[in-house]
């Protein structure tokens, strides 16, 4: 079951906040949303991945986004380079 992740967006569709670990359900439905930002295939640099957290997000300490992305692979990192994990850049799915 997906979890609404509504309770933790502004008017704008942003996140507002980061929910709890006993609330993981809705943590994985934030990393799902944030997910879809990224276009699969596509590599993105530091500046750029910054750039779509803090334009898609108010939370005080956006990092806790990235590092919940790559730590639960859903974005991968090598050499300051994102991508999304199920889309390596370069190959075409």
């Amino acid at each position: 079951m997906t979890k609404s992740i509504a309770a933790f967006q502004d008017e704008h569709g942003r996140i507002t906040g980061w929910p709890s670990d006993r609330r993981r359900a809705h943590q994985l439905a934030i990393l799902d949303y944030l997910t879809g930002l990224f276009e699969p295939g596509v590599s993105y640099d530091q500046g750029q991945v910054d750039q779509i957290l803090a334009d898609h997000s108010t939370v005080d300490d956006p990092t806790i986004l990235l590092r919940e992305l790559v730590d639960g692979d859903y974005l991968a990192t090598a050499d300051g380079t994102y991508w999304r994990a199920d889309g390596r850049p370069g190959s075409r799915g």
